[in-house]
């Protein structure tokens, strides 16, 4: 099982390059960037960085590490535009960039910026669509589609990517895991090992009536990971705080954590991401990521 980093985009740009860094020298798999212009609140002043400016920057400053969007939501990026863009940072990466997509959900970030957020029948029709003109663009000399929402005529994406796989967030489980079924080489959901276990089973019966073998998308997941150190008296308090959002939390000792992490690879999970939004800022991250690293990763 591989362990990636998510460094969260509101730190600023040395911070997140820090943290690329930092995976790249540590031996992380990979670093993933999420992909919003606001905070998902009421809290409309703490500054949140641009997913795809800062993932070709981190690709220009490593060698190793993958490098992924965490999602690209599909309301506010054309996907004729997403694929001209990931065809010229997969140049940059070396092969190492994952195209990351999503219908899009986030409420108030389509609110004050005015972009249609559609019921979610509609958005998970366009978001297909969106699959399917991505898809066609990176692999064929000529594009032509005739959709509800898209439409192309003819239309090029060149240089192709030599290997660029398309990972698609999505966790609902009538149509949502049946687009990921469709066209997905790597599959991303929240959730704790349980939840990732039921939400295989879906995945599978999915693959099932297509003819496709579930083993044949790489999965991922991610929680808010966390091993509290001896005198942190806020830990239960930031644990309730998440939780209480709506959250996927696994906070506690070394052996707590580690016990809970292991069940990941059971669960059918190949890799799994560690957000540092919670983690603290200068050493603290560095530190808290490390105890990760040292007494959890590396004995799984």
């Amino acid at each position: 099982m591989d362990f990636s980093l998510w460094p969260a985009a509101n730190r600023t740009w040395q911070e997140v390059l820090d943290g690329a860094e930092y995976a790249e020298r540590t031996g992380w798999h990979g670093v993933w960037i999420a992909d919003h212009f606001m905070q998902n609140g009421d809290d409309l002043s703490v500054p949140v960085n641009e997913c795809l400016a800062l993932i070709a920057g981190i690709a220009a400053r490593t060698d190793r590490v993958r490098v992924g969007s965490m999602v690209l939501g599909n309301t506010y990026r054309h996907p004729a535009v997403v694929a001209n863009q990931a065809a010229t940072i997969d140049q940059m990466s070396n092969g190492r960039f994952v195209l990351g997509i999503g219908a899009g959900w986030q409420v108030n970030e389509h609110e004050v910026y005015g972009i249609e957020l559609p019921p979610v029948r509609a958005r998970l029709a366009r978001f297909e669509e969106a699959c399917q003109v991505i898809k066609g663009l990176l692999s064929q000399d000529r594009t032509s589609f005739d959709g509800t929402y898209y439409q192309l005529t003819g239309a090029p994406l060149e240089p192709k990517p030599a290997n660029l796989p398309i990972m698609i967030g999505a966790a609902g489980e009538k149509v949502a895991l049946g687009i990921v079924a469709r066209y997905a080489d790597e599959w991303n959901h929240w959730g704790t090992p349980e939840l990732a276990a039921h939400k295989g089973k879906v995945f599978a019966e999915h693959c099932e009536r297509i003819g496709r073998d579930p083993k044949s998308v790489r999965r991922s997941a991610q929680t808010m990971l966390e091993i509290v150190v001896p005198g942190d008296t806020e830990a239960a308090e930031r644990k309730e705080r998440l939780e209480s959002r709506g959250g996927h939390v696994i906070m506690g000792s070394a052996q707590e954590v580690l016990d809970v992490v292991a069940q990941y690879s059971a669960a059918g999970i190949d890799e799994v991401l560690v957000p540092d939004s919670m983690l603290g800022t200068g050493n603290r991250r560095f530190d808290a990521l490390e105890r990760l690293r040292e007494e959890v990763f590396a004995k799984i």
